[in-house]
C-alpha cells in the first residue's frame, strides 16, 4: 500500500515538473535561431513571448495573419551522415498557413530549439528526407500553405524541449512551443 502510494507521489511530481518547466521563460541568450539554411540569424533579436507557451499540435496566429502549427515531436535515430551527430533526433511537422493580406516570405522563418535549457542544433540528414528548409527562396502567397519538417539533436533520454519560432528576425513577437520530446 504504502508502495503504491509513493509511486503516485513521484508520478504526480514528474508530472508537475513537466508542467513547471514548459512555463519558465527559456533562457535566450547563446541561443542560436536558424534561418532557412540552419544558419544563424537574428541572434541579436529581442524577444517578446506571445503571453504563454503551447502544446505541440496547437496553432498560433500572428497579427500579420501568418498562422503556425507544429505537430508533435517524433524521436529517430540520426544515420551516420547526419550532420551534427547526435544519438538522437526530434523532426517536427510545421505548417505555415498564409491567412494575410501580403506575400510571406519563407526565408524569413526563425526557429530556435532548446533542451532542458541548453540550445541544440537543427539536425540535416538527407538519408532519412531531413533537410531542413528547402524552399527558402519560396514565398507563400496570401491564402496558401507550406509544410516542412525540422529535426533537432536532442540527448538520448527524454528531455524537455522548446522550439520558439518567429516568422522573420524583424518580427518582434515569438511563439514558443514546450513538451517533452
Amino acid at each position: 500500500m504504502a508502495l503504491a502510494r509513493t509511486r503516485k507521489i513521484m508520478f504526480t511530481a514528474g508530472l508537475l515538473g513537466l508542467a513547471v518547466a514548459c512555463g519558465v521563460p527559456s533562457a535566450h541568450d547563446g541561443t542560436a535561431a536558424l534561418g532557412a539554411a540552419g544558419s544563424p540569424a537574428g541572434a541579436g533579436a529581442s524577444v517578446s513571448p506571445a503571453g504563454h507557451d503551447l502544446k505541440f499540435g496547437a496553432d498560433h496566429r500572428f497579427a500579420s495573419g501568418l498562422t503556425i502549427s507544429v505537430g508533435s515531436p517524433q524521436s529517430f535515430r540520426p544515420s551516420p551522415s547526419a550532420y551534427p551527430q547526435s544519438p538522437r533526433g526530434a523532426a517536427f511537422d510545421v505548417q505555415l498557413t498564409n491567412d494575410g493580406s501580403t506575400t510571406y516570405k519563407l526565408s524569413g522563418l526563425n526557429v530556435t530549439a532548446t533542451s532542458s535549457g541548453a540550445a541544440v542544433k537543427q539536425v540535416v540528414d538527407t538519408t532519412q528526407g531531413f533537410t531542413g528548409i528547402t524552399d527558402a527562396g519560396k514565398d507563400v502567397m496570401p491564402g496558401r500553405s507550406v509544410h516542412i519538417t525540422l529535426a533537432f539533436a536532442v540527448p538520448r533520454e527524454q528531455t524537455q524541449l522548446r522550439l520558439q519560432i518567429r516568422p522573420s528576425a524583424t518580427e518582434a513577437v515569438a511563439v514558443t512551443y514546450c513538451g517533452p520530446a
